[in-house]
């Protein structure tokens, strides 16, 4: 069989396209294995361009592949690939270059190619991404290795915030029918998966595009009544769609199938008015506040992340200011700390008021530290309590013992059988350790009852 490697950067979105393409290439039907080591026969690097840092690390990895595995064709996409197909193209050994409006079409692209002599003909499939077009969904499910699976529901933003180029990287919003939403999460429940990630890049917009249409509120209750997995988790949400009626899809007891987990990563980029205006987001710091607060009122140990953007031009002290009290006030868990970069095609490219680098490496560092200790301090509330952990499949690297995550996105590692693997285990918290991490020890007692063991 021909070995097949996919490096992926970048989101979730795009970890779960990387896995669904490894699924429908890997196996004796399409004549494939996974290369974990040694040589490949395909290299396919799944890039990302949502800052300059990301897309130069994108190049490093073709250029990587190519010296790590010669002879191999290299395939390159994803969203560096959908916006700069020319300069990944001219990368001497890069066969290869698929945009994201035609990355499903990947499988069947290297099946066909491979049956042919020689190297590919037409080198880039990059077409515009600007007209609406309907979800394109990547053949088979993803799934891998990891014990919580992504499900892509929604591609694409319709917002386009003055300093983000991914609109112009994944296109117009659109999203997975309701009826393949949970015919997916039903075949994930029937392959032994207990918790689906439901992944998007403006997850909030879900089925907005559907006809009718339909919201995503509507969707996770159809996910509950369905009861094909115990967990669902949201990766992110926008402030301006984290409605009440969702935050109370968290708030039932644990043996509720379908759960929606009481974890919530709300982006906020600035906590300024006039920053937030300059960067066409569509609320303000009081009503990121709100929402925040009305997350703790209902789930007082729910996980709150924030992500935050440093150094948007014409950001003064006093705007930096006004984001780190803002979070230092609020009781969020951790946080997702960027510097401000400036992308060619957004408004934000050409607004004057540039910060100074320093100056943004140092307010980036101050804020890292607010969200070590945010982060410290959410996980140290936990010690005494009792947690149902879904049990990951590989053990920690450094002591082998057991981890997994709560509902509530807390890592703990205890010591356990192997056959816990993927199960639901109750665990109560004893102490944070040096690195960081959270430590526990197995309770005999379990919210889910008989389904402790299995799930």
């Amino acid at each position: 069989m021909k070995k097949l490697l996919v490096k992926t950067l970048g989101c979730k979105v795009n970890q779960c396209e990387s896995e669904a393409i490894m699924n429908a290439l890997v196996g004796p039907k399409a004549g494939f294995a996974s290369a974990t080591d040694g040589q490949a026969d395909v290299v396919i690097v799944n890039t990302c361009t949502v800052t300059g840092k990301a897309a130069m690390q994108s190049r490093q990895a073709v250029r990587q592949a190519i010296r790590n595995h010669p002879g191999a064709r290299i395939v390159v996409t994803g969203c560096h690939a959908q916006t700069s197909p020319a300069e990944l193209a001219a990368i001497e050994g890069v066969d290869l270059v698929i945009g994201n409006r035609d990355k499903h079409l990947i499988p069947e692209r290297i099946l066909s190619d491979l049956s042919m002599d020689g190297r590919a003909d037409g080198l880039t499939a990059c077409p515009s991404l600007a007209l609406p077009r309907p979800f394109d969904a990547l053949p088979g499910i993803a799934h891998g290795e990891r014990t919580r699976p992504f499900l892509k529901i929604q591609d694409g933003c319709n917002t386009f915030c003055t300093y983000c180029i991914v609109p112009h990287a994944r296109g117009r919003s659109r999203s997975l029918p309701v009826a393949q939403v949970l015919d997916q999460i039903a075949e994930l429940g029937r392959l032994g998966y207990h918790e689906v990630v439901l992944t998007g890049i403006h997850i909030g917009c879900y089925g907005q595009d559907l006809s009718p249409s339909v919201g995503l509120y509507d969707l996770l209750c159809r996910i509950r009544d369905a009861g094909a997995v115990s967990r669902v988790r949201l990766s992110s949400i926008e402030p301006a769609e984290l409605s009440d009626a969702i935050i109370d899809l968290a708030n039932v007891g644990e043996r509720v199938p379908g759960r929606l987990c009481p974890h919530f990563h709300v982006p906020l980029q600035s906590g300024d008015d006039q920053i937030l205006k300059r960067m066409h987001r569509p609320y303000d710091r009081e009503f990121f506040k709100e929402r925040v607060l009305a997350i703790v009122d209902r789930l007082p140990d729910a996980a709150i992340g924030v992500d935050t953007l440093i150094g948007f031009p014409g950001e003064s002290e006093m705007a930096f200011e006004n984001t780190y009290q803002l979070i230092e006030a609020l009781p969020v868990s951790y946080l997702h700390v960027f510097p401000f970069s400036a992308r060619q095609g957004t408004p934000a490219f050409s607004f004057d008021n540039q910060v100074p680098p320093q100056i943004v490496k140092n307010r980036c560092q101050r804020m890292r530290r607010l969200g070590e200790n945010k982060r410290s301090y959410f996980y140290r509330r936990s010690i005494g309590k009792t947690v149902t952990v879904l049990v990951e499949e590989t053990r920690d690297k450094l002591d082998g013992r057991l981890k997994g995550l709560a509902p509530n996105y807390l890592p703990v590692r205890f010591q356990g059988p192997d056959e816990w693997y993927n199960t639901f285990q109750p665990v109560t918290v004893q102490r944070l350790s040096g690195d960081g991490l959270l430590e526990g020890k197995p309770s005999l007692t379990s919210d889910y009852g008989d389904q402790g063991h299995a799930a």
